[in-house]
């Protein structure tokens, strides 16, 4: 079964700010924090392309070339975009509703107890 991460919208929030208001060295963050909790390929993979932006962006910031800066704020103002957008909407699984068990949404009752079950005997 595949692993949950719920986040309301004050957590998701807070994390885009972290991205944002680090001017980028922090957007790899919330990525990690991701990955290591639910553990999926693809959040590796976003961590990943985070962390890789994160190291080519700090080694093209210090070559001094006029011609290459707005190019390198172009990139930096899409991958702000898109870790927001991936921060507010499909990163996080929405969460479970408080009537859940209600609406059949919640998990299945334990099965009755066999006959033949030997820590009943």
């Amino acid at each position: 079964m595949d692993k949950r991460l719920e986040a309301g919208w004050f957590q998701r929030l807070a994390w885009s700010v972290l991205a944002v208001g680090s001017f980028g060295l922090l957007v790899w963050v919330p990525f990690l924090y991701v990955a290591i909790r639910r553990g999926r390929g693809s959040d590796w993979g976003a961590f990943a392309a985070f962390a890789l932006y994160e190291v080519g962006s700090l080694s093209l910031a210090t070559v001094p070339a006029d011609r290459g800066n707005g190019a390198l704020g172009l990139v930096a103002l899409t991958t702000f975009g898109m870790a927001v957008w991936m921060l507010m909407f499909p990163l996080f699984d929405k969460p479970t509703p408080r009537n859940a068990m209600a609406v059949g949404m919640g998990p299945a009752p334990w099965p009755a107890q066999q006959a033949g079950n030997p820590y009943l005997r």
